[in-house]
């Protein structure tokens, strides 16, 4: 009973990175990005989670990790989590329109290249632009991984990107981590999946709205936090190394990858000069901002297997037993 007390009364937030090539600069992805990502924006990361004392979950794909193994040793010294985020970032290898067996095909590769390089049992995933269908928890339990954060509950600012029909579902996500069912992991269930919920109030508490509207953001940690302290649910807060990057624009016109005209302007051309919106430099002084926040409210940051391991467990052995 005491340590059941001593668990629940602990605050917990989780810090996600998706770490890739994608240039946001430039709307498109590039090896040059990547090299920056390893050598500015990385460094970046890693020394403000040092000075906050904060560990985190990096979820890198496959492609980088396999272009620059460093990348992902450097964040080992640190004790941060690595967690997978596909193999590709390429919307048409997304997982919400990939086949049952090439999904497991992707995660059992970009698995391998994660843990051949780490030396470490890799257990979570999200991925790429939070596209998965009703097949990805089952190829997720095929290739051996126990988490996922793939799900934004409550979140509507999908419409601004791609695979809109199946992120409909998370309207009615539980707002808490929780066992996804077998064939939609926005919904609870009976798969080995546990689903970590990134944290939304119609758009999500991320890296992407903290540059477009600080004042937004604002008022997103506050009810965030509230939320928290009313109901104990964890904060999950996700930033990407490219946003703290600087890049020189190349391109004089926006690549179409939608397939339909408005998908194009909202997908493509809206969403592309939104996500201009300070970055580099002035995304870093916002993002220490954010960390502050979190370490002046008392929050413990942790990895999420680290959760899964104390709470989850935990948790599922005590109501067996």
């Amino acid at each position: 009973m005491e340590k059941i007390e001593l668990i629940n009364s602990v605050r917990y937030c989780f810090i996600t990175n998706d770490v890739e090539t994608t240039s946001l600069w430039n709307h498109r992805l590039s090896d040059k990005t990547g090299l920056k990502v390893l050598m500015e924006g990385m460094p970046v990361l890693l020394e403000f989670y040092e000075k906050y004392n904060f560990r985190t979950t990096f979820f890198f794909t496959g492609y980088i990790a396999r272009k620059f193994p460093e990348i992902v040793k450097m964040i080992l010294p640190y004790k941060h989590e690595v967690g997978c985020h596909g193999m590709y970032h390429e919307p048409d290898k997304a997982f919400d329109v990939l086949p049952y067996e090439e999904q497991v095909v992707h995660l059992k590769k970009a698995k391998k290249i994660l843990e051949d390089i780490s030396g470490e049992q890799v257990i979570s995933f999200r991925a790429p632009a939070m596209r998965v269908n009703k097949n990805t928890p089952s190829a997720l339990e095929e290739a051996g991984f126990l988490i996922d954060s793939s799900i934004s509950s409550q979140r509507i600012d999908f419409f601004l990107s791609f695979g809109v029909k199946d992120k409909i579902k998370w309207l009615f996500a539980p707002r808490k981590p929780y066992f996804a069912s077998k064939r939609n992991l926005a919904k609870k269930g009976e798969s080995s999946i546990v689903e970590f919920p990134f944290s939304s109030l119609a758009i999500p508490y991320s890296g992407v709205i903290m540059r477009i509207s600080p004042s937004i953001t604002k008022f997103l940690r506050f009810f965030l936090n509230l939320e928290n302290n009313l109901l104990n649910n964890p904060v999950n807060f996700t930033i990407h190394p490219n946003e703290l990057i600087t890049e020189k624009i190349e391109i004089d016109h926006i690549t179409r990858r939608a397939k339909s005209y408005l998908g194009y302007i909202l997908g493509d051309l809206v969403r592309y000069r939104l996500k201009l919106r300070n970055l580099g430099n002035p995304a870093i002084k916002l993002f220490e901002e954010q960390l502050k926040y979190i370490a002046d409210k008392k929050y413990t940051v942790i990895p999420l297997r680290e959760y899964y391991k104390e709470r989850i467990l935990y948790e599922t052995v005590g109501q067996e037993s």
